[in-house]
């Protein structure tokens, strides 16, 4: 993947502050010269580009030792580390924590102009250097409110340039706000440039927020074109515009941003919450925007990847130097540089392995177990009822007749990873990750005295590489010829959105007016392409059972692309104790036994632990800008 260099034409004065009021209420002409900005579409384009810029790479945003899995999804054994931190309920340290993409190195020690410092204006895209999300976010909203307010300036473009430039502003002011909300809920929706002494206050529902954002992606998609590189302006950077937005990426981002003001958190303006109970008004205003992009699918503009090509989703990129993502490409950040690219790459695998200086990330057995199910089809919960046919799982060989899922992103015990590895590196060939006690575990599992290997009894493999049934090893160098990348949205998202939206407003069986597709058959999409059976017809019968199954499917299908956090919370489930308590699976080295292990109860209560609190300073400002509960 070839990394993807802004190029920043106008350098722009940064504010090194926290508050909502420092970045938004400057003077526009104390940090640039409008007439310079929008004298040509070259240099209003250029302006539009430090937006890109701004969009925070979740899982290569922070420091060296990645930390991006907030859910129960993951467990790093680093209780310093920001999952930690979220945890044990300590959420006021999410703000000032140098190892998470909400901030990123803001208060780090080395200050404001140390070399860990927020920096959107070094070249080198390097994501660890850049802002972090509340701050980045701040800054995009109102570089997309100069562009909007000064766009009569730009004469010197044709009426498609100026449509471009505009469309794309109105994507980013709403993109960025709903960075925000996704994790700080209600925010006021910033339409306009500030100058001087303001007051925002901040609205009484997500809802309302929400409503302002879908007018911006309206407006975006009214604007935008399908292809860039079919427009005259496209030409000038042939090769080089698969990240720039377009009416596709609008559209998705628009449905998004709806299902989640219709979800049950937001639905219950955080005063109670019924996982059940969605606003079907707006998860009908989504289903039709999803169906924008779905359309342009059967165009031929986007698809869904095979199993065979999977992999390219992820990290195997068809042709050197190109993008990952495959036909499923929607919308990421930016690239960074390939050190960082491959720490994030072997951030599921232990190091003994891989031989990179990276954070390990093990995947929970809580999550594991919950959610990918049997070779049936079914849940394991579901094929142990015995209610749906024979069953499958047998407690004593767990790793048996499993979602075909489950084998493409896990190493499991006993599975050969480094046939190339030989003398005493050969006891590291074969996944061992028995675990009986501090003094008897397998290699690849943790010791009290390790923190560089598993904690649960995984390992996960999404973003690395496997060549002719070879991982990468530190013996077979196969990671440094490709580039992972996690994707913002993806193609096999807005269909597990679409499901969901449109299931909770007319059920699994009925297509909408927009779009000739059903919720069941979109979820028998991923599971035919994995080669297990259509949802069972007694599941697909029951409304509640059918979302739970929807809602596993999404949790297999985007397993540890750093959604699971935003979905637990969403849906009102976070506080549970399913949801709460990180396991791990402990076995002897014959395995004649597998016992589940409490690592971590989180600290999960409802309300205030689904939104994270606003600095004190922030809520200071006036009067009409209240904390979030519990906070």
């Amino acid at each position: 993947m070839k990394n993807y260099i802004i190029k920043i034409l106008l350098i722009l004065g940064l504010v090194l502050s926290y508050s909502c009021e420092d970045y938004l209420d400057q003077s526009p002409e104390s940090v640039i010269d409008e007439q310079e900005v929008f004298s040509s579409f070259k240099n209003a384009q250029g302006f539009v580009e430090e937006m890109y810029a701004l969009v925070v790479s979740y899982e290569m945003q922070t420091h060296t030792f990645q930390d991006f899995l907030l859910g129960d999804d993951g467990h790093v054994n680093r209780e310093q580390k920001i999952s930690g931190d979220i945890d044990a309920g300590n959420f006021n340290a999410v703000i000032s924590d140098n190892f998470a993409y909400f901030n990123n190195h803001q208060n780090s020690e080395y200050g404001s102009t140390g070399t860990n410092s927020a920096n959107v204006d070094n070249i080198n895209n390097f994501n660890r250097q850049r802002p972090g999300l509340w701050d980045g976010s701040l800054r995009g909203i109102r570089k997309a409110n100069i562009v909007i307010a000064n766009i009569d300036l730009l004469v010197n473009a044709t009426q498609a340039e100026k449509d471009v430039i505009l469309g794309q502003a109105y994507f980013f002011r709403a993109f960025f706000h709903n960075e925000i909300m996704k994790f700080w809920g209600r925010f006021p929706y910033i339409d306009r440039v500030l100058i001087d002494d303001f007051k925002i206050p901040r609205p009484e529902t997500y809802k309302e927020v929400a409503l302002l954002a879908n007018e911006d992606y309206e407006k975006a998609i009214e604007l935008l074109p399908v292809d860039w590189d079919n427009e005259a302006y496209g030409q000038l950077t042939l090769g080089e515009n698969k990240a720039r937005v377009t009416k596709g990426t609008a559209y998705a981002f628009q449905g998004k941003n709806l299902l989640l003001a219709a979800s049950p958190l937001m639905f219950g303006n955080n005063n109670t919450v019924s996982t059940y109970q969605y606003d079907t008004e707006l998860c009908d205003m989504a289903v039709d925007a999803f169906a924008g992009i779905l359309k342009l699918v059967d165009q031929g503009r986007y698809g869904l990847e095979s199993w065979e090509n999977y992999d390219e989703v992820f990290w195997k990129s068809p042709t050197p130097n190109a993008w990952p993502g495959g036909a499923e490409y929607v919308f990421s950040a930016g690239g960074g540089n390939q050190g960082q690219v491959e720490r994030f790459m072997t951030s599921g695998v232990n190091r003994d392995i891989h031989g990179s200086i990276s954070e390990n990330i093990s995947p929970t057995h809580n999550y594991i177990h919950n959610n990918f199910g049997m070779a049936n089809g079914l849940s394991i919960e579901d094929d142990l009822s015995g209610n749906f046919g024979p069953t499958l799982f047998d407690p004593t060989k767990p790793f048996e007749n499993r979602d075909p899922r489950f084998y493409r992103w896990h190493i499991i015990d006993g599975e050969e990873v480094a046939p190339k590895a030989t003398g005493g590196d050969a006891q590291h060939r074969f996944a061992q990750l028995w675990y009986e006690n501090t003094d008897n575990a397998g290699i690849h599992r943790r010791t009290i005295f390790d923190n560089k290997k598993s904690t649960t009894g995984y390992m996960w493999t999404k973003f690395y590489p496997k060549v002719d049934g070879e991982y990468h090893s530190k013996w077979n160098n196969i990671i440094g010829q490709y580039s992972g990348m996690r994707m913002h949205m993806r193609i096999t998202d807005v269909y597990l959105m679409y499901a969901e939206a449109l299931h909770a407003s007319k059920g699994a069986t009925t297509a909408p007016a927009s779009y000739g597709l059903t919720a069941e058959a979109a979820i028998n999409l991923f599971r035919n392409r994995a080669g297990i059976p259509n949802v069972h017809p007694n599941i697909v019968a029951d409304s509640n059972k059918f979302m739970d199954e929807l809602r596993r499917e999404r949790a297999v299908e985007l397993s540890y692309e750093a959604h699971r956090w935003v979905d637990i919370r969403r849906w009102g489930v976070a506080h549970l104790d399913k949801y709460k308590r990180k396991l791990a699976l402990d076995f002897p080295e014959n395995r004649t036994s597998f016992t589940e292990r409490l690592i971590v109860e989180r600290v999960c209560e409802f309300p205030q632990h689904y939104w994270l609190p606003f600095e004190a300073k922030q809520t200071q400002i006036y009067e009409g800008f209240p904390q979030n509960p519990g906070w």
